[in-house]
């Protein structure tokens, strides 16, 4: 017999109205289970449905009560107060039984609340967002936002028709979040956040924040996703990691789009699959160390290259599942290869469903343009002075470390944080509170992100894109510095590029560009990038800035690579590079490898693959990377014939490599240098060689001191320099 819908307590109809127009304030308050003069009774809103059954005990105790409504969405029926209940719901679609989302307490804890309010919850990735949970033995989801100047929100997804009726969330006192169980969905669910703003405006719907998985773009809708399921082969990797004095090992990086890598026509992308069975191989074959990856967080615009990334817990979707990257990461550590991440706290893009305006206000980015817009980039700022976002930041970069094994994080952008007027004319920017031009929340942003990864990450490091000379990037945080690790040396690049690029003939006047940055060379732990950014935007390939014929732009790139590799500094070379990529890089075209008869280009990838032995093999190019002991000048005033000349060494008293640099297309026959040591000196690398796809000239592999003074010392030898070539030598012993 269907009861009387006037037997039980009315939902007043200022409650009703904001139910329908999904903006009620507090939906616990009228939802779920009640006591009223009578008992107890359940209330549901259900807008849309055929009919609903409040159904309690289980199989032959199973029993069902018809729920009663008016017509207006309201179903209500009588519940003991004291037993579990279930709703089984007839929709259109099909009929659905689960708990009430309004049947429990409280979810989050009051030190999860209290944590983010102070920018110290770590694992928000296991709080906010949407985390399978399970409460009381009932399976479900917990949705968790931060959106504290909202006057409502609700979870919508294929789930609840994307009703922003039927999941309103309930807001926890304190800083802001918002919070609802979903019982009976799971990993896989995709949904949004239907945000009302202070003034009752309706935003656009959001993606989460917090969310582990996104649809492939261009759909935009965040996917229900625990953390990954993935059993690790690397504890020997890490174990050895945490060892390890990153500064005094050989780290030589291959920059990489993981999709145009893999591309091999217009419009396919590859995945993380293909990357294990294609990428990994390559590097192990080429000898890098490491792998760094263009940003795979996922981001809406293909073409940003990731560099405008909203999903800053999420791997893109472009490439596969979050697991499968995981395997990735593994089987690079199998392979004896470290991954590092590009990272992005320096901005983010505006689309509308991402951070920007998240809950009607600037929530994640600053209110003043002058502040919080990168005119640049046409993308917002990160509030790094907000504890809230500041906390949200670093929760995302342990997230990868932790979560995903990575061995670094490259920070995008460091400079354009560390200064206020950074690309802004005078009166576009806003002083700090002493009047100057440094922002000193992001100095201390940096500087807890470094103390947190020195603390968490196992011996993972971090890396600055940094372009000015800002002091100390490298220095540890007790001593005022920014902490990282290592830091680009952009100087360098620029003046390296700067000098092959002029006629050979020209060269000598400029030997500047080769010695500058041996003066400031050891002030900061650097990195050598020859990156993404110098091969694209009218900028051209690496082999297009060298002059000359053919057989000299590639001697010079040769000679460049090789330069690069025997100077002090850690090295990072993007895709394409190491073999001399005719074109610029372009994100959507096939990665185009060379042919097997191309003499010139296979060459190129041997040199690079021996240059890497040789920098692996002699701890006196890699040991005292960053300090001036590890370095000599023998050579650096030669005008003349432009020639240079240093020596590298490490601190097992072994004698040191000689390096000479011809920077001509002349041949140098009968050129004397001082050496150290007497006897036989062994051709280690030549940069000519016809291996690589040089003339073959040079010095039989060997050569012999005479006692003749030059430079100081008292043995030399009498060399033949290669045209547009490099020498490694070392001391092989005394000889007859």
């Amino acid at each position: 017999m269907r009861q009387s819908a006037s037997s039980l307590p009315a939902l007043a109809q200022h409650d009703l109205v904001l139910l329908e127009e999904g903006r009620h304030p507090d939906p616990f308050a009228v939802l779920g289970r009640h006591g009223f003069a009578g008992g107890s009774f359940v209330r549901a809103f259900l807008p849309g449905c055929n009919y609903a059954e409040l159904v309690t005990g289980e199989d032959e105790e199973r029993n069902a009560v018809p729920m009663v409504t008016n017509g207006d969405g309201v179903f209500q029926a009588p519940a003991p107060a004291d037993i579990p209940y279930r709703l089984r719901i007839s929709w259109p679609d099909g009929i659905v039984e689960a708990a009430d989302p309004y049947a429990f307490g409280l979810s989050l804890s009051e030190d999860d609340i209290y944590l983010f309010a102070e920018g110290r919850h770590f694992d928000l990735a296991t709080r906010l967002g949407a985390n399978p949970r399970s409460f009381d033995g009932i399976d479900g989801v917990l949705f968790a936002v931060w959106a504290p100047n909202a006057s409502q929100v609700a979870v919508v997804g294929n789930f609840n028709g994307w009703d922003v009726r039927r999941h309103p969330m309930r807001r926890r006192l304190g800083p802001g979040i918002w919070e609802l169980f979903i019982p009976g969905i799971g990993p896989g669910a995709v949904y949004k956040y239907a945000i009302t703003g202070s003034n009752g405006e309706k935003l656009p719907w959001k993606a989460d924040p917090l969310g582990r998985r996104h649809e492939e773009p261009p759909r935009t809708g965040s996917i229900v996703s625990a953390a990954p399921d993935f059993e690790w082969d690397d504890a020997r990797w890490l174990k050895r990691r945490e060892r390890a004095n990153p500064m005094a090992e050989p780290l030589a990086i291959y920059e990489v789009h993981v999709g145009s890598w893999l591309r091999t026509e217009w419009g396919r992308m590859g995945s993380w699959e293909e990357a294990c069975d294609r990428l990994i191989p390559y590097l192990e074959y080429m000898g890098f160390s490491h792998v760094e990856l263009l940003p795979i967080t996922e981001h809406p615009f293909g073409g940003s290259w990731g560099y405008q990334p909203l999903g800053l817990f999420a791997p893109t979707a472009r490439l596969g599942p979050p697991e499968a990257f995981a395997r990735f990461v593994d089987r690079c550590h199998a392979a004896g290869i470290g991954v590092i991440l590009d990272w992005v706290p320096a901005h983010f893009p505006s689309d509308e469903h991402g951070l920007a305006r998240f809950d009607g206000t600037a929530l994640y980015e600053h209110e003043d343009p002058r502040q919080g817009f990168h005119r640049d980039w046409n993308t917002l700022i990160y509030n790094v002075g907000r504890r809230e976002v500041r906390g949200f930041l670093i929760a995302s970069a342990l997230w990868w470390l932790e979560t995903f094994h990575l061995d670094g994080l490259r920070v995008d952008a460091v400079a354009s944080m560390l200064y206020r007027d950074y690309s802004r004319e005078p009166g576009e920017w806003v002083p700090n509170h002493l009047g100057g031009r440094e922002n000193l929340e992001a100095i201390s942003f940096f500087q807890e992100l470094n103390t947190l990864v020195g603390a968490r990450g196992r011996g993972a490091i971090t890396i600055a894109e940094e372009s000015t000379a800002w002091p100390g990037v490298t220095a540890p945080v007790h001593h005022g510095g920014l902490g990282f690790h290592f830091k680009w040396n952009m100087g360098w690049m620029h003046d390296t590029l700067r000098y092959f690029a002029r006629d050979p003939i020209h060269r000598g006047y400029h030997g500047d560009d080769v010695t500058f940055g041996l003066i400031y060379a050891f002030s900061e732990n650097f990195v050598l990038p020859i990156s993404h950014d110098e091969v694209v935007h009218g900028k051209g390939s690496l082999i297009a800035r060298m002059p000359g014929d053919d057989w000299q732009r590639f001697a010079n790139l040769r000679l460049c690579l090789s330069l690069m590799w025997t100077h002090p500094g850690k090295k990072l070379l993007f895709m394409g590079c190491e073999f001399g990529q005719e074109e610029e890089w372009n994100v959507d075209a096939p990665f185009p490898w060379p042919a097997d008869d191309d003499v010139r280009r296979r060459g190129t990838m041997q040199l690079v693959r021996d240059l890497n032995a040789l920098y692996r093999g002699h701890p006196a190019l890699h040991r005292l990377d960053h300090q001036a002991e590890g370095f000599g000048w023998v050579i650096a005033d030669d005008q003349a014939n432009a020639v240079f000349a240093f020596t590298r060494s490490a601190s097992d008293g072994r004698h040191p490599l000689l390096v000479i640099a011809n920077m001509t297309p002349v041949p140098r026959h009968d050129y004397r240098i001082g050496v150290a040591a007497a006897g036989l000196w062994a051709e280690r690398l030549n940069s000519d060689a016809e291996i690589y796809g040089g003339s073959g000239l040079g010095n039989g592999g060997q050569a012999a001191t005479t006692p003749l003074a030059s430079h100081g010392q008292a043995q030399s030898l009498s060399l033949t320099l290669p045209p547009l070539a490099l020498l490694v030598l070392e001391h092989a012993g005394a000889g007859e």
